[in-house]
């Protein structure tokens, strides 16, 4: 398996107080299922894979922070919130306790390009990827995760393919992974399920 969960953009991390769990739960209870249904977790390397995030207002989301995956429950010490990203300079700033997700960038353009999104969850599982593969939009097998250029991946599926209504993509570069999204969590996490069928 390829090494996953290695963050390769600059991050300006402004370490901070927690956000209150108030403004979380939903996010961890989803969190949560994934985790419960191994979408999410740790590989044989010991490296997290997996993250959720939720946008909190204009382009800044608050997101599961990096190396995660490995944590069967997170509380609000484990999200961060991304107020800003620059994919020319391949650099993001997170505000919060702890290093926002190696995948920050791609949920950072999804967000920025389709302001009905509101909930993005990034799984593992290499039936369902391996099934899909070209049934659903599909990244370009060069294109590595937690890139700029899987970011811009991310603009060429909704320009070309018929991401914005399927809301469901697989990542061919990024073995196992899989990216959903919708108006909320629950929208975003059934389209996951569905793929179960």
């Amino acid at each position: 398996m390829k090494e996953t969960g290695v963050i390769k953009f600059n991050c300006n991390w402004i370490k901070s107080e927690a956000l209150p769990m108030s403004e979380l739960n939903e996010l961890n209870t989803w969190r949560n299922k994934m985790y419960a249904l191994g979408w999410i977790g740790v590989n044989a390397e010991e490296i997290g894979f997996g993250n959720i995030s939720i946008r909190s207002k204009n382009n800044e989301f608050i997101i599961s922070g990096s190396a995660t995956g490995k944590l069967k429950t997170l509380n609000n010490e484990h999200y961060t919130k991304v107020v800003e990203y620059d994919l020319e300079k391949n650099s993001l700033t997170a505000v919060g306790p702890i290093l926002a997700s190696s995948e920050s960038l791609t949920h950072a353009v999804i967000y920025e390009y389709d302001k009905t999104v509101n909930a993005i969850i990034h799984i593992h599982n290499y039936d369902l990827w391996k099934k899909n593969m070209n049934e659903m939009p599909t990244t370009k097998k060069e294109i590595e995760y937690g890139t700029p250029a899987m970011a811009n991946e991310m603009i060429r599926l909704f320009d070309e393919t018929d991401l914005r209504n399927k809301k469901v993509l697989v990542m061919a570069g990024h073995e196992e992974g899989i990216i959903s999204f919708g108006e909320n969590l629950e929208e975003a996490g059934n389209l996951l399920l569905k793929l179960l069928q």
